[in-house]
């Protein structure tokens, strides 16, 4: 099953009008919170989070919701969903507030582990990536213009993405095991974004992300051609007993790390 693409993409405009309307307001913008993981929690992260549960909920009733901002059930509960939605209201939190535009609105629908469809908007450029089983994956601009997404696995001069607010010193070196001739810093799920456009060609994550910061960009990825996988080559699995994940490494080939090596 394939919920209606135009409808979900509506979803993420949506909400990424609420962020933009707290994100230009100076006083709302500034109200941040921090929860029990030091992690920041603002004004749009909520209403993001408010606006993306209440429509999925009414546009797919049957299918459970996994996001960050809501209360997650527990193992016991969640561990016979063949599918669910997994959201991320406001990825780049702390790009959102540090104003530097490198936030997302994140939504990918699981089954049976594995992202099957991905949408992810940026709304200060009004740019959306979508990508399903069905119709492969695809960027839409501020213009409307939609274009085709496919990984570059030509090139021999690879770019590496990475985190701009979570870099670890381990990518360094595994990075320096692949043909990476420039490296390109940015936040949120623009990662997978630009390995799926082909503008870059690998990226490896060491510290620990949460299944809601990788489900839209995996799906959107792989639906364009490219890989996720463990740093062993493992298939990269959800709905875990701990929704922490562990390291991963993407590319536009298929590119991994074995112990040892």
């Amino acid at each position: 099953m394939t919920p209606d693409i135009d409808q979900l993409l509506k979803i993420a405009r949506d909400a990424g009008k609420v962020v933009l309307d707290i994100y230009y307001d100076a006083e709302k913008s500034e109200e941040v919170e921090f929860k029990a993981d030091d992690s920041p929690l603002t004004l749009a992260d909520k209403a993001s989070n408010d606006l993306i549960v209440a429509k999925l909920k009414s546009l797919t009733p049957d299918i459970p919701v996994m996001s960050e901002e809501e209360i997650h059930v527990s193992y016991d509960e969640r561990k016979n969903w063949e599918y669910f939605w997994c959201v991320d209201p406001l990825d780049g939190t702390k790009e959102f507030i540090n104003r530097n535009g490198e936030f997302t609105i994140n939504i990918a629908l699981v089954r049976n582990r594995i992202p099957v469809l991905g949408v992810i908007y940026i709304p200060v450029s009004d740019t959306i990536y979508y990508a399903t089983q069905e119709t492969g994956g695809w960027k839409i601009d501020s213009e409307g213009n939609k274009t085709a997404l496919k990984v570059d696995k030509n090139s021999t001069d690879w770019i590496s993405v990475g985190s701009r607010s979570h870099a670890a010193p381990e990518e360094t070196e595994v990075l320096a095991r692949y043909p990476v001739v420039k490296k390109i810093a940015i936040g949120s799920s623009l990662k997978f974004c630009l390995l799926a456009e082909g503008l870059a060609h690998i990226y490896f994550r060491q510290n620990p992300t949460m299944e809601w910061d990788t489900a839209a960009g995996q799906a959107i990825l792989t639906l364009s051609g490219g890989q996720m996988t463990t740093l062993n080559g493992e298939p990269f699995l959800y709905n875990k007993v701990s929704l922490v994940n562990g390291s991963f490494i993407c590319g536009a080939q298929y590119v991994t790390l074995h112990k040892g090596e």
